[in-house]
């Protein structure tokens, strides 16, 4: 039988090779906060064939709108990123009248102006639902797994799982907002969201076949058991994942601009979090019940072994300091 739980240490190092980038860009860069968070104004326009991006961009930053970003969706549509601008102001009249005389007509599709007070509660709250979300998850699953020796164990190590997969989404979008100026909205938080609920869904089929196995091979060693366990889960979980997959892709691939990058968050997710279920989750509930983890911070910390016997001689000298006792 394939041996998964066996190298166990390599899928960690690989994790932590895959995750380390990201959280460095992030440490050092951060997110690319978009307008739902920092405030502004997102434009969508479409105008005639023929109209480059660097054109409506020098326009906009002629009239005070510096920083602004426009990128190009569709065909002949352009999204344009800058700070607020109400619908109906004199400075969207302006900008349009100059517009009109620098590229010719053009047809406005959407307008969304976020102002930067409700961009910060938006940032907060969001924040706040993450939370509650992962200690829903570690309520619940210590709930579902309360006959099991250690129903937090179980708990804990799907909240592991899950930042795992949290984590990779993150750092990727610090480096794709480093290198492409990608930014984060509602919507990313929307993913992260979805990918919490992937991720716990996909490791609970684990950890049920485990505890399903601790009972009809009661005399195995419990890493037996769950690699047992693993290989066991691993077709459901694949084919779970590919099936996802295909419709994300076709989504990616023409469900437009709009949506492009939160669907691009969902793909990493999911299939991080299909690997993390079979080769973080589990692997982590052995380490822990083998006592790697709880030895690892013993020598890092220099902690004491705990329920340390003593020797056969101090034994002796017990014995025979109570001799005269007895």
């Amino acid at each position: 039988m394939l041996d998964l739980v066996k190298n166990r240490y390599l899928w960690f190092l690989l994790s932590l090779a895959i995750i380390l980038p990201g959280m460095i860009s992030l440490a050092a860069n951060g997110l690319q906060l978009g307008i739902d968070f920092t405030g502004g104004t997102l434009w969508e326009i479409e105008v005639q064939e023929g109209t480059s991006s660097n054109e409506i961009q020098s326009v906009v930053e002629a009239h005070g709108f510096t920083g602004a970003r426009v990128q190009e969706s569709d065909d002949n549509q352009m999204l344009i990123r800058m700070d607020e601008m109400q619908q109906g102001s004199p400075e969207k009249a302006e900008l349009e009248s100059a517009l009109e005389s620098q590229i010719g007509s053009f047809t406005e599709l959407q307008l969304q102006a976020v102002g930067p007070t409700l961009g910060t509660e938006i940032r907060n709250r969001a924040g706040i639902a993450i939370l509650l979300a992962s200690i829903g998850v570690l309520l619940y699953i210590a709930y579902a797994f309360r006959k099991t020796q250690n129903p937090f164990l179980y708990g804990s190590c799907a909240i592991i799982a899950m930042l795992h997969d949290v984590a990779l989404v993150v750092g990727v979008f610090s480096i794709l907002g480093w290198i492409a100026n990608v930014e984060v909205d509602a919507l990313f938080v929307t993913a992260i969201l979805t990918i919490i609920g992937f991720s716990v869904h996909d490791t609970i089929v684990v950890f049920d076949r485990v505890r399903e196995n601790l009972v009809l091979r009661a005399g195995d060693k419990f890493e037996d058991i769950v690699n047992y366990s693993i290989v066991q889960t691993i077709p459901r979980s694949i084919n779970t994942t590919i099936t996802t997959l295909f419709t994300l892709l076709a989504l990616y691939l023409f469900g437009g601009a709009t949506i492009q990058f939160f669907i691009l968050a969902l793909i990493i997710g999911i299939v991080a979090g299909t690997y993390s279920s079979i080769f973080n989750a589990a692997q982590v509930l052995v380490a822990w019940e083998n006592q790697e983890i709880q030895d690892f911070f013993r020598r890092l910390f220099g902690w004491p072994q705990s329920h340390e016997m003593p020797d056969e001689e101090e034994e002796e000298d017990e014995y025979e300091a109570e001799a005269p006792a007895r």
